[in-house]
């Protein structure tokens, strides 16, 4: 199964922040065993690329790089382990490196402009950040007419109250979201209580 087919089977992408390099297998742990075995581990720490490559040691888990917005970090990426790439917005140098080293890549996309980039590039699925700030459904609807062949990973104000809604939408492949692994809980080591939120989103996306 490719990364595009895993996406759109398991229909989140739990979206992670991580400070500390010794919670990311725990982490890992907590989502597979919520039933959810991927995420998105953003690169907005120092702790970003020891943590995937810690995660991306263990067998079941499928870990991503996210907030990739510097060639630099996709590089590092790269050799973290990083099974797939999302960048917050289109950066051509970026795209282009993932392309080239075969790694799968959502750039970030919510202008008519920014779409016919990616196009160009011969990729076919967007992240839509941040999704409800830029008109969520409403917005995503419209770009669908004029791109028919473009789908969409919104993330950004997606949550237990909205996702159906989202994922209702033939436009959406999954969704990002981060209300099962919050900062909070990945910092106080509630894993359980990860696992649980977890669990419950799998159910509620079924």
């Amino acid at each position: 199964m490719n990364i595009n087919e895993l996406v759109s089977k398991l229909k989140i992408v739990p979206v992670v922040k991580l400070d500390n390099v010794e919670d990311a297998v725990p982490l890992a742990n907590a989502l597979i065993a919520g039933g959810l075995p991927i995420a998105e581990v953003t690169f907005r720490t120092a702790a970003a690329y020891e943590s995937i490559k810690a995660m991306s040691k263990i067998p079941e888990m499928t870990v991503g790089a996210g907030t990739v917005i510097t060639l630099e970090q996709a590089k590092q990426a790269k050799e973290a382990g990083a099974k797939f790439i999302v960048s917050p917005g289109f950066d051509k140098e970026v795209v282009d490196f993932a392309i080239a080293n075969d790694i799968p890549i959502f750039p970030g996309a919510c202008t008519p402009s920014e779409i016919m980039q990616v196009l160009k590039c011969g990729l076919k699925v967007v992240k839509f950040f941040p999704a409800e700030n830029y008109g969520g459904l409403k917005t995503i609807s419209a770009l669908g007419g004029p791109f028919v062949d473009v789908k969409f990973m919104p993330t950004g104000g997606i949550g237990p109250n909205n996702i159906k809604e989202y994922l209702a939408n033939p436009k959406i492949v999954a969704c990002g979201g981060s209300w099962m692994v919050k900062d909070t809980l990945i910092t106080a080591h509630k894993f359980d209580e990860i696992a649980k939120l977890t669990a419950e989103a799998v159910a509620l996306v079924k």
